[in-house]
């Protein structure tokens, strides 16, 4: 990391997450909306989310940081596997899904596939994907970067929830009737029932794929290696 004031790290990270939890979702994005139309507010909101975490990134490799605590191997090997059920439900998340970006239309349409398991299989792959980078660096500035989008994943969740229900409220609770935020909640619950072939292999093997790829090549992208081989 670089020799930059921790300061910078931490306001880029409240821009980024003012921007996705305290606009989208909220009666400020309806105001908004209203004021200059859905397409100009999501092609401002793209520009503004890009500028936000550009700003994150540089701020978070310029960043001055202290460890807070060291992640063994051991754990680091359980984070590792933590990831496969991210890269799985971030291939599944593009399917058939009311919650993403643009999917709305299919709002009104039973739960299906990864819908089964919860209605938002995207942030929940943000989610794991920032708690395991968050607990296998254990220093002060990832702690910010990474608890950042970890805040604005388990945010949005109810976020958009709650944006759906204002927009379709008779659809909305259709689906929030046999789905829920916490994987599996809906089907523990009785309310829903696990298929796996409405999943489908794809996302399963994409996933795997992708996992093994990122685990090997880690070190060469990254510059530090997921695990320590033969530790």
């Amino acid at each position: 990391m670089g020799e930059g004031p921790m300061p910078w790290l931490i306001l880029a990270a409240l821009l980024w997450v003012g921007v996705h939890v305290g606009i989208a979702g909220t009666a400020l994005r309806g105001a908004i909306v209203a004021r200059i139309g859905e397409g100009a507010f999501r092609g401002a909101f793209s520009a503004l989310s890009l500028l936000a975490i550009v700003l994150l990134v540089r701020a978070w490799g310029a960043a001055e940081t202290a460890p807070l605590w060291f992640a063994p191997n051991g754990l680091r090997w359980a984070l590792a596997l933590l990831m496969l059920p991210a890269f799985v439900l971030f291939v599944a998340a593009f399917r058939r899904n009311p919650t993403a970006v643009g999917g709305e239309v299919m709002l009104g349409a039973e739960a299906t596939g990864i819908q089964r398991v919860t209605r938002h299989p995207m942030l929940w792959s943000f989610a794991l994907w920032a708690l395991v980078h968050l607990l296998g660096n254990g220093d002060t500035a990832a702690v910010v970067f990474f608890g950042a989008f970890l805040v604005t994943a388990l945010a949005g969740m109810p976020s958009i929830d709650a944006k759906l229900a204002r927009r379709a409220p008779e659809a909305w609770a259709r689906l929030s009737a046999t789905t829920s935020i916490l994987p599996f909640g809906a089907i523990a619950a009785g309310r829903n029932r696990l298929v796996l072939r409405e999943i489908g292999w794809v996302p399963v093997v994409v996933g795997i794929v992708a996992w093994a790829a990122m685990l090997h090549f880690h070190r060469g992208l990254f510059g530090v290696p997921a695990v320590l081989m033969g530790s």
